[in-house]
């Protein structure tokens, strides 16, 4: 959930900002603000390395992309704790995050060849002189923003998949965690030698630039407002794009679910990274004969859990979401909703403490927006044609969550979303093979698996001549007979249904 605010006035070249601990307001580094000039020239140093790219073959890709993985796995400690400090979430989690960010490299640099690599199709029966073959080729470079809340995981399902492809890419790290984004440029830099992936810093001006200078295409992490902008910025250029947006996961416990593993899962996608993951759990339905079970069952895992500094729940790393988490908790409660932990008065100004709400109105903010805090509305239902019903009516569709013994994969058919996890939570996430991406107000593409590779690829198509046609239909000098030939092929092909 990335925002880019509108700077007061252009950048000057020598400005820069600071990176602060959202935990302790404490400042962490200082970096940039990029102008216009110096994004356009990264993005044109960036496709001064991309022919080089492009050129070593997935083969000799593969080798430099192993290559950074193995560097940030030796060091995987200095990143989590960098992540902890600019982002705030507990260095397990941090670690946890750039482990399974360093997977999805292998995977992409592992895959690319089988999957991007030409391959021969049919040329149909019409056309079987020809030989017919497709391959993926990389777009030249791709820009993309990234968001805050997972600085390394979420970016890396974009850069990792491009690179992987042969593109170059210029990237934008959200103005909380820029010395992540360094971080990650710079091991590359060190494990490739080459300036491929290339960084720019700044505010969310530094990413309209990037939307307009030049890049092939766009991928945005971040809020669905923020992502319309994206588009419009990209319009101009009628520059392509990746809008991986906001959300509003559930999870459907069904009456044969394992109640308490389905307890666990829904907390734990709740209140995790502070409640900020946009496949994170902000609603849960139950089938009315065990939601007694569940609520008992949820408060008492929910006892003791705290958001504070060196806990398992961080702070809140963008200080406007406090107000948001607040207007939506008050919002719930000033409709009838009750709060049976939390509440209010456990929005603080840094850190929010876990928020488990009941009987809130479906059409309240606490069930239609994105929150984005360790905030939770239960409800009762009677069928899980209703929890399906009720899953389906906001305007997001990213992920949910199913729990059931018998029916998970039935029900996970019916729901309205780009991934869904059953008797698991958030589980999708971690299978790099899986793509990743949502449908309404969640955006729109994939990144991971591959179609997450093919993403940030155009398909070349080429039809080569084996031995001359019987029936030559492209030329002037094509008879009359050839004519009537054709007609009596596509009889034969076509023709034989049975009449109504």
């Amino acid at each position: 959930m990335t925002v880019m605010t509108q700077a007061p006035a252009r950048p000057q070249s020598g400005s820069t900002f600071e990176s602060l601990n959202p935990a302790t307001g404490e400042v962490v580094g200082t970096h940039p603000v990029q102008t216009e000039e110096e994004v356009r020239a990264a993005v044109a140093r960036a496709r001064g390395e991309a022919a080089w790219w492009d050129g070593l073959g997935f083969d000799g890709r593969k080798k430099h992309l192993n290559a950074w993985k193995t560097l940030m796995t030796q060091r995987l400690p200095e990143l989590a704790e960098l992540v902890s400090q600019e982002m705030g979430k507990p260095a397990a989690d941090a670690m946890l995050e750039a482990a399974l960010a360093v997977d999805h490299i292998a995977w992409a640099a592992g895959h690319a060849k089988k999957v991007l690599g030409r391959r021969k199709v049919s040329s149909g029966l019409l056309m079987v002189n020809q030989s017919a073959s497709v391959a993926f080729k990389p777009l030249g470079v791709v820009g993309v923003i990234g968001p805050w809340n997972y600085p390394v995981f979420t970016p890396m399902g974009s850069i990792a998949y491009a690179l992987a492809a042969g593109n170059a890419v210029v990237f934008k790290p959200s103005e909380y965690t820029p010395g992540v984004g360094g971080w990650l440029v710079q091991t590359f830099h060190e494990a490739v030698g080459r300036p491929v992936l290339q960084l720019v810093t700044g505010l969310g001006e530094t990413g309209s630039f990037l939307c307009r200078a030049g890049v092939d295409k766009l991928a945005f992490t971040g809020s669905t407002a923020t992502g319309k902008k994206v588009m419009a910025a990209c319009a101009e250029t009628l520059t392509p794009v990746v809008i991986e947006a906001g959300g509003k996961d559930s999870v459907i416990v069904d009456a044969d679910a394992d109640v308490e593993a389905a307890a666990d899962a829904a907390l734990w996608g709740a209140c995790s990274n502070a409640g900020q993951t946009c496949i994170g759990v902000e609603r849960v339905y139950v089938h009315e004969k065990v939601y007694d079970e569940f609520v008992s069952t949820i408060l008492a895992k929910a006892s003791g859990l705290e958001a504070a500094e060196g806990a398992k729940i961080g702070p809140i790393t963008m200080p406007s979401q406090v107000g948001v988490i607040r207007s939506h908790v008050q919002d719930a409660l000033d409709r009838g909703g009750r709060a049976l932990l939390g509440g209010v008065d456990a929005v603080g100004d840094r850190f929010v403490q876990p928020t488990i709400l009941v009987d809130v109105p479906e059409d309240s903010l606490a069930v239609q927006e994105e929150t984005f805090g360790p905030t939770l509305t239960i409800a009762k239902v009677r069928t899980m044609d209703e929890a399906v019903e009720k899953t389906n009516a906001t305007r997001y569709g990213l992920g949910n969550t199913v729990f059931s013994k018998a029916n998970g994969m039935a029900i996970a058919e019916r729901v309205r979303s780009g991934m869904t996890a059953v008797n698991g939570v958030i589980t999708f996430a971690g299978i790099p093979s899986l793509p990743f991406g949502g449908v309404g107000d969640s955006g729109f593409g994939r990144i991971h698996g591959p179609e997450g590779l093919k993403e940030f690829t155009y398909a070349k198509a080429i039809a080569r001549q084996k031995f001359k046609p019987m029936i030559n239909l492209t030329s002037f000098e094509r008879t009359e007979k050839a004519d009537k030939q054709l007609v009596q092929v596509l009889g034969l092909l076509h023709g034989r249904g049975k009449k109504k």
